[in-house]
């Protein structure tokens, strides 16, 4: 039995192929405990031993874990795992007393290079496969148990619609595979309107978040460099449609930077701008990292911001911040170096 992919990136049909001299039933069988049950081929005791051994070795997993911290009186966990090539990713776990949250990323490093985002200050590296984003979630939901992982955001390390087939499959086999609903799944992007028109033709009911941190073109070009290929106008137009047509509620994430986006200004374009989507907005007061020296908006300005939206009727609430004192909280994820070169030396 030859190696093939790495564990998460085979279908059923692949694994029907490596275990051809089974009998037909087991690939199914196999299928189902790596994603349903989530578990490793060891821990498969309804198979032959030899059998399990032959799968451990042909089915690799692909991240290898170098670091692990937990805050939040145990209630948040981030992972940094390295890849194959060198490269590093990081994905945090959280638990709320309602659900289960594993945060995952979609690429080692980030192009999109807003200034504020740990990972963009960091630069781009590789692409994640359809494997490698479907572990970080497995690896999460055997942390999480007894309880379940409820929900998957797309918010990680990378910009996910800058890797969409990969990202894709990889929704479809966490809600196919795994049983995670795809209305409990949130793809978050910096606004990258190919990628959100073909989230807008894809049949899977999932969330769609845009980091939007400025309604004016300005501004934004500054903070998300992007908007100069995909300006308000376009984004707009790309998000009503995706809310015509999947009648889903669209997000803007907004981190609340002191003297640069928290103004009366930026409510009262952040108002005009949401409105008419209908749009829901998560205010984050900005997180620390080495690379963006401004701090985020005071506690009073925060509360001031989201009531004076409110008012204006476009619905606004505070994200609650998990994970800061580990760098795992919104816009901190970097894989920091020592781990990187702990990966490299491996």
């Amino acid at each position: 039995m030859e190696p093939m992919a790495t564990r998460y990136d085979v279908d059923v049909e692949e694994i029907a192929e490596l275990l051809s001299s089974q009998p037909s039933y087991r690939s199914r069988q196999v299928f189902d405990a790596l994603y349903s049950g989530l578990r490793s081929p060891n821990e498969m005791t309804n198979l032959p031993k030899d059998l399990r051994e032959e799968l451990e070795v042909a089915l690799p997993l692909a991240l290898r874990e170098e670091a692990k911290q937990v805050t939040d009186d145990g209630e948040t966990t981030k992972w940094a795992y390295g890849l194959e090539g060198g490269s590093a990713i990081e994905t945090v776990l959280m638990s709320y007393k309602q659900r289960v949250t594993v945060c995952v990323s979609t690429q080692a490093g980030c192009a999109m290079a807003c200034s504020f985002c740990a990972t963009g200050q960091a630069g781009f590296t590789r692409q994640l496969t359809t494997g490698e984003i479907v572990e970080q979630v497995v690896r999460a939901g055997r942390e999480a148990s007894p309880r379940r992982v409820s929900n998957v955001v797309f918010m990680g390390m990378g910009e996910p619609m800058a890797n969409y087939e990969p990202m894709m499959e990889a929704v479809r086999r966490i809600n196919g595979a795994i049983g995670i609903s795809a209305r409990k799944v949130t793809i978050s992007t910096v606004g990258i309107v190919p990628g959100i028109k073909k989230l807008t033709e894809d049949p899977l009911p999932v969330n769609l978040a845009v980091s939007l941190h400025s309604a004016n073109d300005r501004r934004r070009d500054e903070l998300v460099p992007i908007n100069k290929r995909y300006p308000l106008g376009m984004l707009a137009d790309a998000c009503s449609d995706y809310v015509e047509a999947t009648h889903r509620r669209l997000s803007f994430e907004w981190a609340l930077i002191d003297g640069v986006n928290d103004t009366d200004r930026d409510i009262d374009e952040l108002a005009a701008y949401a409105r008419p989507l209908k749009a829901h907005v998560n205010v984050i007061p900005l997180n620390p990292t080495p690379g963006y020296l401004v701090r985020g908006s005071s506690r009073e300005r925060v509360n001031e911001f989201v009531l004076a939206l409110n008012e204006q009727d476009v619905t606004t609430t505070v994200r609650a911040t998990r994970g800061r004192e580990i760098a795992a909280a919104c816009g901190q994820l970097a894989a920091p170096v020592s781990i990187t070169k702990k990966v490299d030396q491996s």
